[in-house]
């Protein structure tokens, strides 16, 4: 698919490199612009048009008082990476916003978080069809036991930019 903003072209020059330094050079990119993903920890592990998979260490920065993720770290990532899939098919004279956040937490999370998030062609099509509008990003979250710690529903949105 074609990059059609600014965060397109510099994930495809990324994709460029050798594998085993794509991931940083994108999480260097990425945590660069959103600081507080830089803060947490957040890692980039893949990041395309249609798709994108995010880690969260469990480290000290980012746990609660029993030592898991935080909830707010949790929420963090999921917003991260649905941010960064929609942002990807975002044009630049549109600005993203998000609009909503649900997020259910249903067990302890054990150990760290990935998160995968990804849009549908009709997704796609909307978003770099249509002057504003909104669409729901699914995302999944799970730990290191493969279960699904929380449930999450993010609600991106897009404007045109004010100038």
């Amino acid at each position: 698919m074609k990059a059609i903003n600014r965060l397109g072209r510099l994930v495809r020059l990324c994709q460029r490199l050798p594998k085993s330094w794509q991931g940083a050079a994108l999480s260097r990119l990425f945590n660069g612009a959103v600081k507080f993903a830089g803060t947490a920890g957040i890692r980039i592990t893949q990041a395309d048009f249609g798709e994108a998979r995010m880690v969260l260490r469990n480290k000290g920065k980012v746990q609660n008082h029993i030592k898991g993720v935080h909830a707010a770290a949790t929420a963090l990532l999921g917003e991260s990476v649905t941010g960064l899939v929609f942002g990807l098919n975002v044009p630049d004279n549109r600005l993203p916003l998000l609009k909503a956040m649900e997020v259910n937490y249903l067990r302890r999370a054990k150990g760290s978080l990935s998160a995968v998030a990804t849009l549908t062609e009709e997704q796609i099509a909307q978003i770099r069809s249509q002057e504003k509008g909104e669409v729901e990003v699914a995302v999944t979250i799970t730990d290191e036991e493969g279960a699904e710690p929380v449930q999450a529903r993010y609600l991106w949105a897009w404007v045109p930019k004010q100038r």
